[in-house]
């Protein structure tokens, strides 16, 4: 294998060598946000090696109608929902509003029910003026990482850092044009897909993100 094509052993030994690289924002105001569900595993190694705050930021991924693997969009809570549609990928599959209305509303259902079982009830971060890095396990196309960003632009922090054991140089690209800084360990091309880079990319479960928020949380 080439350099660039390391494979990770687990979420959490990408969590720590993410946490190397994040070591320049270590500091009293920064936050860790996790992206459910693989993605917390990677963000409490983060948040523990710099001794962060952990919490969650929920974006769903917008599927395709018959193949909801295909991403079209991404749509987030936030004061008002945000959406964000690959306007390709909607021309080409000739996808009707209607559909993308029903999915974005069933997305932010489940979005709601899982901040709600996430959190147990704990307040959300706050975010204000802080550094807030986003952790997940990976990143395909970054629709539901764009729309993450977009939603946490909201409560106004002082920046915004991607961070993510692998992804494709054209998304990590495409990231920058929207965060403030984009940490990205390895940058394989051809990308294949996520779990290719890792020897145990086993689901990770709801009840394996609670308790790493009870451990590593706010």
């Amino acid at each position: 294998m080439s350099v660039d094509q390391t494979v990770f052993l687990d979420r959490r030994e990408a969590g720590r060598q993410l946490a190397a690289a994040l070591e320049r924002f270590r500091g009293p105001d920064t936050v860790v946000l996790g992206v459910p569900r693989g993605g917390v595993v990677v963000a409490a190694e983060v948040a523990r090696e710099l001794e962060a705050p952990l919490d969650v930021v929920l974006a769903r991924k917008i599927g395709a109608p018959h193949q909801p693997e295909l991403a079209i969009g991404a749509v987030v809570m936030a004061r008002e929902p945000i959406r964000i549609l690959d306007p390709q990928a909607v021309r080409y599959l000739d996808v009707p509003c209607d559909y993308i209305e029903a999915e974005s509303e069933r997305q932010l259902v489940e979005i709601r029910r899982r901040l709600e079982h996430y959190r147990e009830g704990r307040p959300g971060a706050d975010l204000r003026g802080r550094t807030v890095i986003v952790v997940d396990d990976g990143i395909a196309t970054g629709y539901t990482m764009r729309a993450a960003v977009a939603g946490l632009r909201e409560p106004g922090p002082a920046r915004v850092v991607v961070a993510v054991p692998v992804a494709p140089p054209s998304t990590c690209a495409d990231l920058r044009e929207v965060a403030d800084d984009v940490v990205c360990l390895r940058t394989p091309e051809p990308f294949l897909a996520v779990g290719a880079w890792y020897e145990d990319f086993d689901q990770t479960s709801d009840e394996e993100v609670v308790s790493l928020l009870r451990r590593t949380g706010q």
